[in-house]
């Protein structure tokens, strides 16, 4: 992956959630000039444990074989539906990075709450890792884990597709697009 050119492209996924039993997710394909080059969107299950296939069918809806990174908004949404980006990674070819916005001592006690007899959830989310701050160019810290590419290069890949705030730019017009396709279909 060649981390300096403008043409390099992010899929950036998102999801809305609304408490329902499904969840939206909208991905948004963005060049690193910040150019939108296409959109997909699919649904997970609330409560599920359908994200990481429902994702991997996001992708290859796209057919597209440009896609240099996927950014995921969280490994866990849609109540606790856990992604897992190292099989997204290893079955598209593509590095994952997961990026999340504040600190916190993460989610196990929760999921052992909800879900208690789930091992294979409760493992699921142990094998995500510990999440990694980064200080990003706008003064605002990110978490981050990836996969398939070097940590620095993660940083950096976020920093270039972050215009302000803390939100690289592909999540946010993801869940733009995932909260806004919500109200489309009621």
């Amino acid at each position: 992956m060649h981390i300096l050119k403008k043409g390099l492209r992010a899929l950036g996924i998102a999801e809305s959630y609304t408490g329902r039993l499904v969840s939206r997710l909208a991905g948004v394909v963005m060049r690193k000039d910040l150019r939108i080059d296409g959109f997909t969107f699919s649904t997970v299950s609330v409560g599920g444990m359908d994200a990481t296939s429902s994702i991997l069918r996001m992708v290859d809806q796209l057919k597209r074989r440009d896609i240099n990174v996927i950014m995921l908004s969280g490994c866990v949404i849609a109540w606790f539906n856990i992604i897992n980006p190292a099989r997204i990674a290893e079955e598209t070819g593509i590095p994952v990075i997961c990026v999340t916005y504040e600190d916190s001592e993460g989610l196990i006690a929760d999921i052992r709450h909800h879900f208690p007899y789930d091992n294979a959830r409760i493992s699921a989310y142990e094998n995500l890792g510990e999440r990694t701050p980064v200080e990003l160019h706008t003064n605002q810290t990110i978490f981050i884990r990836w996969w398939n590419l070097d940590q620095r290069d993660a940083a950096r890949l976020c920093n270039d597709f972050t215009l302000e705030g803390k939100i690289p730019e592909p999540l946010r017009v993801a869940r733009l697009c995932a909260r806004q396709s919500l109200y489309s279909e009621s």
